[in-house]
């Protein structure tokens, strides 16, 4: 009887023993792992944008990237007013990142200084390249290609007649004489000013040309109307080549289209690439830590370098991104 009470005795001490080391590891696992990994700053607050209605689906893209993935607590708010419409905010210190389909103008900064900053509180970041997209309606068979300088030319005022009632039959003799509805973006977008300042040399648009807002109107107004045309970002039109076409334009050497493998600098759609930008405060980057912690995210390898190519922009080289960064990272 003894020895059965020395048995159970003995084995209790065991499992008692065994208890003992398995509390011991767990209580040390935690430990060992906040050794070894190296904790997240978490953020909080807001991140203001406002700008292109062009760059709006990209930034937008990557403000939900940034949100989902990075900083769930920081809420950045993407607006479309427009560039123009953007820089006169910016300007006066009510947004953190200003995006715009055209450079920042002389007095647009001389505006930005007489708020109270410096020149140097601000950070242009070109974020990708637009091509200028012609769109017509799917039912146009006759203008699927077109000369750039007919694309001028048709929108110019005065150029084929006196009061801007232009026909297809104006621009080629074969086409139909029925008249050309002309639409494109309202002079609160940058869009429209890269058209009138680079593509039409600062000479006066046809009057009967019906200039909107938001791109969607175009987009709906070109695909309900046979005789339309109109110019916008080629994200717009990539993410509705159901309702529209694209017209290939001829810059010299014949038709091109427009295509993330075409649009750039020195490729064949080079004559209606531009650059987009974003703008940063950067006076707010140092106060604020989520827009600098934003502003770096556009331009790391998750951001514009990633998220360019899916939003109809063809994006720039990763060391056009990588000292933009750096710049960033001198704040800190």
């Amino acid at each position: 009887m003894k020895r059965i009470k020395s048995i159970w005795l003995l084995m209790l001490v065991i499992a008692i023993s065994l208890m003992s080391v398995a509390c011991n590891s767990t209580e040390t696992a935690p430990n060992s792992t906040e050794s070894t990994t190296e904790p997240v700053t978490q953020l909080s607050g807001k991140v203001v944008v406002d700008g292109s209605g062009t760059v709006y689906p990209l930034m937008a893209h990557i403000a939900e990237e940034y949100m989902v993935n990075e900083q769930p607590d920081v809420s950045v708010e993407v607006g479309r007013v427009g560039s123009s419409a953007g820089f006169k905010k910016f300007v006066v210190g009510e947004l953190d990142l200003s995006d715009a389909s055209r450079a920042m103008k002389t007095s647009e900064m001389e505006s930005f200084v007489a708020s109270g900053y410096s020149e140097n509180d601000v950070l242009e970041i070109k974020i990708a390249l637009d091509g200028l997209t012609i769109v017509i309606n799917n039912d146009n068979t006759w203008a699927k290609e077109m000369t750039k300088d007919e694309i001028i030319n048709m929108y110019l005022s005065g150029f084929y007649k006196e009061n801007d009632q232009v026909l297809w039959s104006d621009i080629r003799a074969e086409w139909p004489s029925e008249e050309i509805k002309f639409y494109g973006p309202n002079e609160n977008h940058g869009t429209f000013e890269f058209f009138y300042e680079v593509i039409l040399g600062k000479k006066e648009m046809v009057k009967t040309a019906n200039l909107e807002q938001e791109y969607s109107t175009l987009v709906d107004l070109v695909s309900r109307d046979k005789n339309a045309i109109a110019f916008f970002g080629f994200g717009y039109y990539v993410n509705n080549k159901d309702k529209i076409q694209a017209v290939k334009v001829d810059f010299g050497n014949g038709p091109v289209e427009p295509t993330l493998n075409t649009i750039g600098e020195d490729l064949a759609y080079a004559g209606f690439t531009r650059p987009v930008f974003t703008y940063v405060n950067l006076k707010f980057a140092k106060e604020k830590p989520q827009v600098l912690d934003f502003a770096k995210y556009v331009v790391s390898a998750n951001g514009a370098t990633k998220l360019a190519g899916e939003n109809g922009f063809a994006p720039l080289p990763a060391s056009v991104y990588n000292s933009y960064l750096e710049v960033l990272q001198g704040l800190e």
